[in-house]
């Protein structure tokens, strides 16, 4: 074997690896690598995150759920916002709640926040407790979408909102470039119209998707009915 083949064969097999290294702290962050992920992402998903929770009406006294918390940076904001509500977090990643915890740590020892470690499909709440939930950036991974939904649905209060915060969609800008991306997360990656219907499927009314397209950000919002349909 030639240098230049050993040298094509070493750089494949560390490209592969970045890539499955990549993936696996995309879905669950873990270990060192996880850490400097969440860190990482704290800083980059600050812009989209604060230009969707502009889009719900939030009073001081709420009590609101992230879900897919990662490093907590969304809990620390929510807390900030509803400064005599509490704040609640979750993720399926133990090294995701290490990370909230600590960002955390003040509001936390205040009584203020809980962040525990808990999937999207079986949240450790009882029926109605939330006037918000948030999730941002993290959709894409859930185990079971619309069951997903149907569980976060049964956690808020009738008249509560839960507001879906992410950074792609099927069809924005540039996606041609994003699909290989989330097929290779496995990921879930939707349109317009199919995040409308996963709302809508769920009970929720007063659906609507945000957008903002030079960006590829979206927001879509919808609202826990006060009374059960007819």
């Amino acid at each position: 074997m030639t240098p230049q083949l050993w040298k094509h064969i070493i750089t494949a097999v560390l490209t592969i690896a970045a890539v499955l290294l990549v993936t696996r702290q995309c879905r669950r962050p873990a270990g060192w690598p996880g850490r400097l992920f969440l860190s990482v992402m704290n800083v980059s998903h600050a812009r989209v995150t604060d230009w969707g929770l502009e889009q719900i009406p939030v009073e001081r006294g709420f009590t609101m759920l992230d879900v897919g918390c990662g490093g907590g940076a969304t809990v620390k904001k929510l807390a900030a916002i509803a400064s005599d509500g509490r704040v609640f977090g979750i993720d399926y990643s133990a090294a995701s709640v290490a990370a909230a915890k600590c960002t955390n740590a003040v509001s936390i020892e205040r009584g203020r926040v809980d962040v525990r470690q808990a999937s999207v499909s079986q949240l450790p709440f009882p029926d109605g407790m939330f006037d918000v939930v948030t999730a941002v950036e993290t959709h894409y991974y859930w185990p079971n979408l619309p069951e997903d939904m149907l569980e976060i649905f049964r956690v808020l209060k009738p008249g509560g909102r839960l507001a879906i915060i992410a950074e792609t969609y099927r069809g924005r800008s540039l996606d041609a470039i994003y699909r290989p991306a989330m097929s290779l997360l496995r990921a879930s990656y939707l349109t317009i119209d199919e995040h409308r219907d996963l709302f809508r499927t769920a009970g929720f009314s007063e659906v609507a998707v945000l957008e903002e397209p030079s960006k590829g950000w979206i927001c879509a919002l919808g609202r826990k009915p006060s009374r059960p349909s007819a």
